[in-house]
């Protein structure tokens, strides 16, 4: 079985989705004749035509603006935004229309609209290209938000985001769209707002998800080496969040880690955190630990790997827990 890249199975789960459904369409900078800078939508204008890939002016609001017009009369638009800081222009379109319209015409207008948003560090970018923006949009009621950690849930939640009738903002993490795995279609995909344990342990519980996952994972492996077994759980969808085998796990290990890129000051991590104390209050031998990236602006790339977390400093909180 051959082996793809993240970038390629988006591709593939994209030209899926419009070969099964013609109403989908395809908007962003630079998205058509140069198949998007990471070359995510590369090919897909050759083959479906202009008027369904379509090469936006650089205007976010816009794009967004279009899409809410498109979804109204029953087209599924699939909004690139090139770079997760390109995404503020659109904010107010996001937050103010595209949540909102479905709840506000009581049902009449649902917005199956896609929000494709490359993000976290690692790539050696500025500000502006290494963000990880995915708690603004979890804390705004009426959007779903997944993240994704490798190709497989690339090709199949790509496809299942655009079939969703809410609309869904999709974060790839865009320092793993070159990393590879086998893909078999012919496995049925785990639903969309699930999350999965992908290492099972017995110390420890760390819960992440995107470009984290595979670092939790590689902390997993170094912690074996000291006799410590850690279970990593992928969150795969940020909201709604699906605390079933988070919950499961907790009541197994009694320590918790949770690990994100984005700043941990009113994170990610934070609202699991409460949910956790809320319904795994005691089964908790220590408090939840939180990882992440520090509270400042994403620094110079020549420092980044300094700012972003890495398998020392899940070890590190994995240590300060069991030490309760």
């Amino acid at each position: 079985m051959a082996q793809i890249t993240m970038a390629k199975a988006l591709t593939n789960g994209l030209r899926a989705a419009m070969e099964a459904d013609p109403t989908v369409l395809i908007m962003g900078e630079d998205v058509g004749k140069l198949g998007g800078v990471f070359r995510v939508t590369d090919g897909l204008q050759k083959d479906f035509g202009e008027e369904r890939v379509i090469d936006t002016p650089l205007a976010e609001s816009g794009i967004l603006g279009t899409a809410v017009g498109l979804a109204m009369r029953g087209y599924r638009p699939v909004c690139e935004i090139q770079f997760d800081g390109f995404v503020y222009p659109a904010y107010d379109q996001i937050v103010s229309q595209v949540a909102k319209l479905h709840f506000r015409s009581q049902g009449k207008l649902p917005m199956p609209i896609v929000v494709r948003i490359p993000f976290g560090g690692g790539i050696g970018a500025v500000e502006h290209h290494s963000e990880s923006p995915e708690a603004q949009f979890a804390h705004t009621a009426g959007l779903k938000v997944v993240a994704v950690a490798n190709p497989v849930d690339a090709y199949w939640m790509i496809q299942q985001a655009v079939a969703s009738d809410d609309p869904v903002v999709f974060f790839e993490p865009k320092r793993r769209y070159w990393e590879k795995a086998e893909l078999d279609e012919s496995v049925e995909p785990v639903p969309l707002h699930s999350s999965r344990v992908v290492r099972e342990g017995n110390d420890v519980t760390v819960l992440t998800y995107g470009p984290m996952v595979k670092t939790a994972l590689e902390a997993a492996i170094a912690a074996s080496e000291e006799g410590r077994s850690l279970e990593v759980i992928d969150l795969r969808t940020l909201s709604p969040l699906d605390m079933g085998p988070v919950a499961a796990s907790v009541r197994k290990t009694g320590h918790v880690v949770v690990v994100h890129e984005a700043v941990v000051n009113l994170g990610m991590g934070a609202e699991i955190a409460a949910r956790i104390s809320e319904s795994c209050f005691y089964s908790l031998e220590a408090p939840v630990l939180r990882v992440g990236g520090f509270d400042t602006p994403y620094p110079p790339s020549r420092v980044e790997e300094e700012y972003l977390p890495d398998l020392d400093r899940v070890l590190d909180a994995v240590d300060r827990s069991l030490a309760f």
